[in-house]
């Protein structure tokens, strides 16, 4: 079985992770969506909900397994036998520090790093900037699935 994980904090997933997560469950058996786990970080969604509004997104592809994940990408994949980790690449910039952590990774594990580049409509797109742009009153609306911009408004609208 051909199994992969895609990576990630999705505070939220947005249209752009749901693209590479798409993409990677036309490759792969098996996709696991691994939420990190950052206790140094407040998140707008806990983790417990992140993990909901992925699986509530990803449930059409039939293939994607979400969990969350504290320590080492690299343990996660050993504890599961995932020989790859796929991560979209948004721009040149985002190579630099990606091609580090994907030595690193196989360094210490034998773990294969796939780069799957953007597709260009989601190029900009970070959950950071959605929240940003929603917090000041944006329409995110077509950056994320619909049911995670309504969570999205809803939680910005109980601060």
């Amino acid at each position: 079985m051909r199994r992969a994980v895609c990576p990630g904090s999705f505070d939220p997933i947005t249209n752009g992770h749901l693209d590479i997560i798409g993409r990677a469950s036309k490759l792969y058996d098996v996709v696991h969506v691994a939420v990190m786990i950052n206790q140094s970080k407040k998140g707008l969604f806990t983790v417990d909900e992140r993990i909901e509004l992925i699986r509530e997104v990803t449930a059409g592809f039939g293939n994607v397994e979400v969990e969350s994940f504290h320590g080492l990408l690299v343990d996660f994949c050993k504890q599961r036998e995932i020989p790859a980790i796929v991560k979209g690449l948004r721009a040149v910039s985002d190579f630099d520090y990606e091609l580090q952590m994907a030595q690193m990774n196989n360094g210490l594990s034998g773990v294969e790093t796939l780069f799957v580049p953007t597709n260009p409509t989601y190029s900009f797109l970070s959950s950071s900037l959605v929240k940003e742009v929603a917090t000041w009153g944006g329409d995110v609306s077509h950056l994320l699935p619909p049911t995670v911009h309504a969570a999205l408004v809803k939680r910005l609208g109980e601060r």
